[in-house]
């Protein structure tokens, strides 16, 4: 297949560097056999499409199929047409993540389990998929709404500029390029640090200050130093296996919660407005280095992120709507009972002097997290929320959130496969033997890990009754 997608590049207009109307990307399904590939793009040449990227990959569903990934500029006219006819050649299709239907034709060929996760949203199935939606961001750089503190200044906006132009060059595996804060910037970010520390003795959960200590320690968390999300991510890589990328804005719900899937939190690298440090309309590093990262080096938590995100994969827009609204009000403003008192541990408290000192008042309207009530209630952004759902223990937030994201449906299961760096859908016996296999090895060495310590506990009774015979057996 790669070599007949080189081949391709010979023809005459359908591999273009720029081309008018808006950018699309279409995935499609092929049979690994000569000129399927020849064929399926002959019909965007036809139709006179600009393809600005192509790329395949093995298909998750059948050992037969590929993958097509492209993605070309045209108009909706075009687009339309190009659907058409490529649904009678191709066995699953979709564009900008939506699913189009087969056409009867093609239908008959079709597995069930494959036709489920052709006509299922994409999703990325490898790390390095993240780069494909890492820049959809719904507002950046120097695009500010006018009610934005820094929508009037014109320093400010282009900071916000070089901020995004360097989260929409990176690219996977890359290290994430170092950033020279201004004073000013510097100063927004020791305003906010000094005065949330002195709420998190009396208003954090334990694991966020279990873990602040360590990261202070190791990252240079301090009043006048900003952390740079390379040192970031190298620390939380070696305690839990998530790594940063840095991101120019708002990601929608389903590409956040992508990346978590993979271990990725996409991370703002730019700060605040200095006239209002304690007010933001969005995430900044303040709201993720204070408020995600330390409950991101907690090992619990971090699997419980991840599977948010593998439960988001394929689901429909209204499964991942229900996922994010639980998101939203456990991971970025939720509240546990510990000791006896309501501590925070959502990243949106943590990271807002205001709105962490306002819900554990008795003004806030508290009441108990049950997730099917959750994801309908309306979340706030640029205010207080009207109300905070909070959990008898953190352990009991995360267990609900697991079973709730098990009722997603989705006519497959996907695990994260953590030596390749990729998602794997369950929907094939051989995918699930696989899966197992890994299980079984997993068991064997828990198995004689407790093998071992009964033995030394045998070892060590025995050892007490030669030293006093009138030791029970």
């Amino acid at each position: 297949m790669p070599d007949a997608l080189e081949n391709l590049k010979q023809l005459d207009g359908i591999f273009s560097p720029s081309g008018i109307g808006k950018t699309t990307s279409v995935v499609f399904t092929l049979q690994n056999r000569v000129g399927n590939l020849a064929n399926a793009l002959k019909i965007f040449q036809d139709n006179h499409i600009n393809v600005v990227h192509i790329e395949s990959r093995k298909s998750r569903s059948s050992d037969t199929e590929a993958e097509i990934y492209v993605e070309l500029e045209t108009d909706n006219i075009r687009l339309q047409e190009l659907i058409k006819r490529l649904k009678k050649q191709v066995a699953g299709i979709s564009y900008n993540d939506i699913p189009v239907p087969p056409s009867p034709a093609t239908a008959a060929r079709v597995p069930a389990t494959a036709e489920a996760l052709a006509n299922a949203p994409w999703f990325p199935q490898k790390m390095a998929d993240l780069d494909k939606a890492a820049n959809r961001v719904l507002m950046y750089g120097s695009e500010l709404d006018a009610d934005h503190p820094g929508f009037k200044d014109k320093v400010y906006r282009q900071r916000r500029t070089i901020f995004a132009d360097i989260a929409m060059a990176y690219k996977n595996g890359q290290p994430i390029p170092r950033v020279d804060y201004t004073r000013e910037e510097i100063n927004t970010w020791g305003v906010v640090f000094r005065e949330l520390n002195k709420l998190y003795p009396s208003h954090a959960c334990r694991e966020y200050l279990r873990n602040l200590p360590l990261l202070i320690d190791h990252c240079g968390y301090r009043d006048d130093n900003i952390p740079q999300l390379q040192d970031v991510s190298d620390f939380l890589k070696e305690r839990t296996g998530f790594q940063l990328r840095p991101v120019a804005g708002y990601l929608s719900s389903r590409d956040f919660l992508a990346g978590l899937a993979f271990r990725v939190f996409h991370c703002t690298q730019y700060i605040r407005h200095s006239s209002d440090p304690f007010y933001t309309p969005e995430p900044d590093c303040c709201h993720e280095l204070l408020g995600h990262m330390p409950l991101l080096a907690d090992p619990s938590f971090a699997q419980f992120s991840q599977e948010l995100g593998l439960a988001s994969l394929g689901a429909s827009d209204e499964e991942v709507q229900k996922l994010a609204t639980c998101y939203f009000f456990t991971v970025e403003f939720g509240l546990c009972k510990q000791d006896g008192h309501l501590r925070a541990y959502g990243a949106g408290l943590l990271s807002s002097i205001g709105e962490l000192s306002h819900a554990l008042t008795d003004k806030a309207r508290k009441i108990p997290f049950e997730p099917t009530r959750t994801c309908k209630q309306e979340c706030l952004i640029t205010t207080f929320q009207d109300v905070y759902f909070f959990t008898e223990s953190f352990e009991e937030a995360k267990e609900r959130m697991r079973q709730f994201a098990c009722t997603i449906k989705r006519p497959f299961a996907v695990r994260y496969n953590p030596y390749t760096q990729t998602v794997d859908v369950l929907n094939n016996t051989r995918c699930i033997a696989y899966a197992v296999s890994d299980l079984r090895g997993d068991l064997c060495i828990v198995s004689d890990a407790l093998r071992r310590l009964q033995q030394l506990e045998f070892q060590k009774e025995d050892e007490e009754r030669e030293m006093d015979p009138s030791t029970p057996r």
